[in-house]
């Protein structure tokens, strides 16, 4: 939890200091007055990074650093942007300095923003991420996990686009380590995704009113448990054409999260009601996750989603808001004020 925080030359604020309310604070602004580097600047102190952003955009134009500082019952919290002589960030937890932030010295953090509104519509990449940024927070080592994958994956796409010609045998390391990697990270997201799927039907209809079979499925080209093998078979025998396409074409950088209510595919025949119905469901699903496993509430960043919910999900999602500490970014504190019998108003009236 949150007392205060403030912001010195990070984003748009070259000074700023706000007190936090433990319930619910409404961050109310126009346009650019900086409602969205607010709520980023409490996910960088929470998590560590941006969601949006590298770390050397977050320091204010004209400027070579960027502080943040908040105040928790735990104690206190800094980070420290740099991008002179280099770019670099550290953080200071209790007098101690570290310069990344391991997973038990992280803040459980949910963050609800427009874009996530098209999770089930959208991209397979955004379904990849809503899994991998939930298992980060949840399982130590995952972090390492995903980024070494990535560096491994972007190795081998960059040899099959050079072609060597001993390509096959310089491929073999990398295949092998991205096929021990991809079982990993394929066990894991099956791992959550069954969690959630014992869950959800009974969340959406507590959400809906109405009783749809909902189905999460976990979709993969391979089994989980012999993961490796597989993807190591495929890999080889792919050779010629991934060469052809210059991209590795399987991996769990492939895979996909599928969501299906009454036998039929949501991003096919939902209705845009029933897609944001589940997705409210999987954000709350996200919310009870951290906290069963982090053993502490999350903090709740709502980045101007109750504009874009009609007034049912409105009040379907302050059940679940008052139970957190939750910061709200609206441009019209009307929409949101009334959901809430207290709230804490944080004004932003003069753009920065």
């Amino acid at each position: 939890m949150v007392t205060d925080i403030r912001l010195q030359h990070f984003r748009s604020y070259t000074d700023a200091s706000f007190e936090i309310d433990p319930g619910v604070n409404i961050i109310v602004g126009p346009n650019a007055s900086g409602k969205t580097n607010l709520l980023e600047a409490v996910l960088v102190l929470a998590r560590g990074s941006s969601y949006k952003a590298k770390d050397a955009e977050l320091v204010q134009f004209g400027s070579s650093w960027a502080r943040l500082d908040a105040d928790m019952p735990s104690g206190r919290r800094t980070v420290k942007i740099v991008n002179e002589p280099k770019a670099a960030k550290s953080f200071e937890l209790d007098d101690q300095v570290f310069t990344r932030l391991h997973q038990s010295r992280t803040l459980p953090v949910v963050l609800f923003e427009p874009n996530h509104l098209l999770l089930l519509s959208g991209s397979p990449d955004l379904r990849r991420s809503f899994l991998d940024d939930l298992i980060e927070q949840t399982e130590a080592g995952y972090g390492s996990v995903r980024r070494h994958y990535k560096r491994v994956l972007a190795q081998r796409n960059a040899l099959l686009k050079r072609g060597p010609r001993d390509l096959a045998q310089q491929l073999f390391v990398w295949n092998v380590r991205l096929s021990e990697l991809g079982g990993k990270i394929v066990r894991e997201r099956q791992l959550l995704v069954q969690r959630f799927a014992e869950r959800i039907g009974e969340l959406y209809q507590s959400l809906s009113g109405r009783s749809n079979v909902i189905t999460l499925k976990y979709a993969s080209q391979f089994p989980a448990d012999t993961y490796e093998t597989h993807l190591l078979h495929k890999l080889e025998n792919n050779l010629e054409l991934d060469v052809l396409r210059g991209f590795t074409a399987s991996g769990p950088h492939r895979d996909d999260l599928r969501v299906i209510i009454d036998g039929h595919d949501v991003a096919e025949s939902a209705s845009r009601g029933e897609t944001r119905t589940l997705v409210l469901a999987l954000k709350v699903l996200e919310l009870q996750l951290l906290e069963s496993v982090r053993g502490e509430k999350p903090l709740l960043l709502l980045d101007d989603v109750f504009s874009e919910l009609d007034t049912v999900r409105r009040q379907a999602l302050t059940q679940y808001v008052s139970l957190y500490q939750t910061f709200i970014t609206t441009t019209d504190a009307d929409v949101v004020v009334h959901h809430f019998t207290s709230s804490n108003i944080i004004p932003l009236a003069t753009e920065d």
